[in-house]
């Protein structure tokens, strides 16, 4: 028991060391966003041209509020923008957060209530499942929940609207792909500067909802 304490410990403490350290963390600091994930958006934004003045994105898996702040950020005071998060997040101005579990049919109910009938331009997700330490078990709760950001965007965007949903490389990965390509125009996976480069995330930026 002991060893294991002394284990955790030390990777607890080279996790922090390499936290602190990370060019991506100490840049977030200096611009006030709340975590490094908001250069991941950033990237992608530009290099596929999501953000236009105005639109209309929910923003899935947003805590602690990273993506959500560089949509205020960006697209300027007449944009309807979504946040969606289990956890709690602290506000930010005009915004409509969204507290709840979007793997329960409550969760995603609440989020349909906030839109009020009206579709959107964007739908994000960033979710990732709590790890269980079984890669089996969580590379299959991470291809789920993109299955419910693909099915949610397919019912809400705009034909002609985009979706940009983390996966993780593995098992079902290549079917999920199909999945999305499936939908869209145009599917690309990229892997963003700002994601660590032992992780197995990719971000699936698919341009243009094909009309039923």
């Amino acid at each position: 028991m002991a060893l294991q304490a002394a284990k955790k410990h030390k990777f607890v403490k080279a996790w922090m060391q390499e936290h602190v350290n990370d060019h991506w963390v100490q840049e977030a600091t200096r611009r006030g966003y709340r975590s490094r994930a908001a250069f991941k958006l950033l990237e992608l934004a530009e290099r596929d041209h999501l953000f236009r003045p105005g639109l209309a994105v929910v923003d899935l898996g947003a805590a602690p509020g990273s993506w959500t702040q560089v949509l205020r950020e960006r697209l300027g005071p007449s944009a309807r923008i979504v946040a969606v998060d289990v956890l709690p997040m602290d506000r930010i101005a005009g915004v409509t957060h969204v507290e709840a579990d979007f793997r329960e049919d409550a969760g995603q109910a609440a989020v349909e209530e906030a839109l009020s009938g009206r579709r959107v331009d964007l739908v994000l997700s960033d979710m990732a499942p709590n790890l269980s330490g079984v890669p089996s078990a969580d590379q299959a709760r991470s291809v789920h929940l993109g299955e419910l950001a693909l099915d949610f965007a397919a019912q809400w965007l705009r034909p002609g609207g985009d979706l940009v949903v983390k996966a993780f490389q593995g098992e079902g990965f290549p079917e999920f792909q199909r999945a999305v390509q499936a939908r869209f125009l145009k599917v690309h996976a990229r892997k963003p500067k700002a994601s660590r480069d032992r992780s197995p995330e990719v971000y699936l930026v698919a341009k243009g909802l094909r009309e039923r």
